[in-house]
């Protein structure tokens, strides 16, 4: 392809180096020995998970991960909705979903999203490898947030804490100061109320690729679909990095919140975020958005669902899954093409109008 296309030498070097992003194994993982007082947590494990998808390693924290996993926004961040949101959880556990992502900031306020997780974790805790997020930029910050995310989680550690949507050059500037983020990360490590650490981001590759090269996380959450190419692509530098430092690469906007589907038909103008506005349906199935970026070198993508139905669709479309070709990643990035805009609305610059 010209211009910002996939090439087969871009697939062939993300190819090559797969096997340190997806087969490696826990020789080097960040992690601290245990102590009497802070005694190592027990990793999460799910029976049914392998049963009802492929699992990939998450980089180096040796967790084997389902290629699906659930986000906690849509359903599971709406006030009082916990009849709609448990529910959800529930089914995805049951499922075999091993992997579930929430943030301090999912629910406003009121961290709606920690809340339904806690509503089943306080049950099934063994089952899931639980994320959650902190968007402060300060350690005494974070600390605070992190405190009140395990008691609404109704756990005494979380399996990943990540740094939320780090955005700019001055946010890795920040979390790495005196004083900063990293500086709770560290503690909350040795003290076993973490067990790893991430950090996550949709509005720069780069920003998240300073920030790599920094610290050395053990995963990271990217913004990954597949109108990635045709504007400040991810994979062009940031995946490649990730892979090579053997950190769990986790997919997300997957859907781009339904941009990118077919037959989803545009909300109003004044109830969309970002400057790219959802105009048009778009172009691609759920099971063509998915496939895209699970044949990349990724662990898994978190995908968050308005309803049973919708969660029972993507563990089916992960159980089915079967890696495209090169041919067929670039039909996919030509399909999508005429909505790449909204489909990337969450990124630094987004075309305001719809592409040409």
């Amino acid at each position: 392809m010209s211009d910002h296309g996939t090439t087969r030498r871009d697939l062939f070097k993300l190819g090559a180096a797969a096997t340190a992003g997806l087969l490696a194994t826990r020789l080097g993982a960040v992690d601290t020995e245990p102590t009497a007082l802070h005694p190592a947590p027990k990793a999460p494990f799910n029976p049914a998970t392998a049963l009802a998808m492929p699992t990939r390693n998450l980089g180096r924290t040796g967790h084997h991960v389902g290629i699906f996993s659930l986000g906690g926004q849509a359903a599971i961040e709406k006030p009082n909705n916990e009849k709609g949101a448990v529910p959800i959880i529930e089914r995805a556990l049951d499922l075999g979903v091993n992997y579930l992502d929430t943030s301090a900031r999912y629910g406003g306020d009121a961290r709606w999203s920690e809340q339904y997780f806690g509503q089943v974790m306080k049950r099934r805790r063994r089952e899931a490898f639980l994320a959650t997020k902190t968007h402060d930029r300060t350690a005494d910050g974070s600390l605070r947030l992190l405190e009140i995310s395990l008691k609404l989680l109704q756990t005494d550690h979380v399996d990943l804490w990540q740094l939320h949507a780090m955005s700019t050059m001055k946010d890795v500037d920040d979390v790495c100061a005196k004083g900063g983020a990293l500086e709770a990360f560290q503690k909350a490590r040795d003290q076993k109320l973490v067990r790893f650490l991430g950090l996550s981001g949709h509005t720069d590759p780069d920003v998240l690729a300073e920030a790599i090269r920094r610290f050395p996380f053990d995963t990271v959450l990217m913004a990954f679909n597949a109108a990635d190419t045709w504007h400040l692509p991810f994979k062009k530098t940031l995946l490649p990095l990730a892979v090579q430092k053997e950190m769990g690469i986790i997919g997300m906007k997957i859907p781009a919140r339904g941009r990118i589907l077919e037959g989803v038909p545009p909300p109003p103008p004044d109830k969309q975020r970002g400057t790219a506005k959802h105009d048009r349906p778009g172009t691609l199935t759920m099971k063509e958005a998915m496939r895209y970026t699970l044949s990349h070198p990724v662990s898994t993508v978190i995908i968050g669902v308005d309803t049973i139905a919708q969660l029972e669709e993507n563990v089916r479309i992960a159980g089915e899954f079967l890696p495209l070709n090169a041919g067929q990643l670039e039909a996919l990035e030509q399909k999508v093409k005429p909505v790449y805009g909204q489909a990337q609305w969450f990124k630094r610059d987004a075309p305001a109008n719809p592409p040409k």
